[in-house]
């Protein structure tokens, strides 16, 4: 458990409010903390690095997180990152829905372009009534954080799903280069596929994101690389493989260059891993 906690005392307006939204424009670096509420994290610009309950994420436009009340996160290496918090109180919720069934089953997960635009609206919507302090406003706003989570299940992005050829040229990027940590990804190839201009393309990814595509593409893989070191007992050499490098010694330059210390050194401070590694 994290030292700080946020407490709902601090964040809520009354004892009766059961939802509220946060904003964050933009995030600062935040320390490690958990709270005494639960909190949807919804990305709008900008990237940094969220590390929940150890495992660090690059999160960049369209990235959710779902932190529960017992989950541990802090924010680092920020770079105009804006997002907003939506925090509820589950022991507050009046309504009579499934609030389990309706709350995401992972931890982090992607919004496309329309989902952003349909969730922006309602939480706007929400922002409004959640500041109100009638009876009347508390039922509205959860039929909004109802209406909010079902919509974040039906735009979830998905790229084989049917919906995801609605989505813009910018979500399919990002959700390819999420799936390429193990191999190597053809920016010319994917343009041709999609019939878009390298350079605009380009251009759209550091407006949006504020990093280029293969700065993106690297912290992806270094991220991964750190849950590996961290989770597994695999070899530096191995993990190497998994997120894209062929030789480790390259590997172990550019993770040293991102993180301030090597792979061995990761792994050990972490305090998991194989006991004996093969030299790199």
């Amino acid at each position: 458990m994290a030292e700080l906690i946020l407490r709902k005392t601090d964040l809520f307006t009354c004892d009766a409010q059961s939802v509220a939204v946060a904003d964050r424009y933009p995030q600062r670096v935040f320390a490690e903390h958990s709270h005494d509420f639960c909190e949807l994290v919804l990305v709008w610009r900008g990237n940094g690095l969220h590390v929940l309950n150890g495992r660090p994420y690059r999160v960049t436009r369209g990235d959710l997180f779902y932190i529960r009340a017992e989950d541990c996160h802090s924010y680092a290496s920020v770079n105009d990152l804006v997002l907003q918090n939506i925090i509820w109180c589950p022991e507050r919720l009046r309504l009579g829905a499934d609030w389990n069934e309706t709350l995401p089953a992972q931890p982090a997960w992607r919004l496309g372009g329309v989902g952003m635009t349909l969730a922006r609206q309602i939480i706007s919507q929400l922002e409004q009534e959640s500041a109100r302090e009638d009876a009347l406003s508390g039922k509205l706003a959860e039929a909004l954080f109802l209406q909010l989570l079902l919509t974040l299940q039906r735009h979830r992005y998905q790229p084989d799903r049917a919906q995801a050829q609605d989505e813009s040229v910018l979500d399919r990027l990002i959700a390819t280069l999420a799936a390429s940590l193990n191999r190597a990804f053809d920016l010319d190839a994917f343009c041709a596929q999609h019939q878009c201009s390298e350079r605009s393309l380009r251009q759209q990814f550091r407006q949006q994101t504020g990093m280029s595509i293969n700065h993106y593409l690297r912290q992806l893989r270094i991220c991964h690389a750190q849950y590996l070191l961290q989770r597994t007992g695999l070899l530096i050499s191995e993990i190497a493989m998994l997120c894209g490098f062929e030789d480790s010694n390259y590997f172990s330059v550019v993770f040293t260059r991102e993180t301030g210390v090597t792979p061995r050194q990761w792994r050990q401070r972490s305090g998991s891993g194989a006991a004996t590694e093969a030299p790199v």
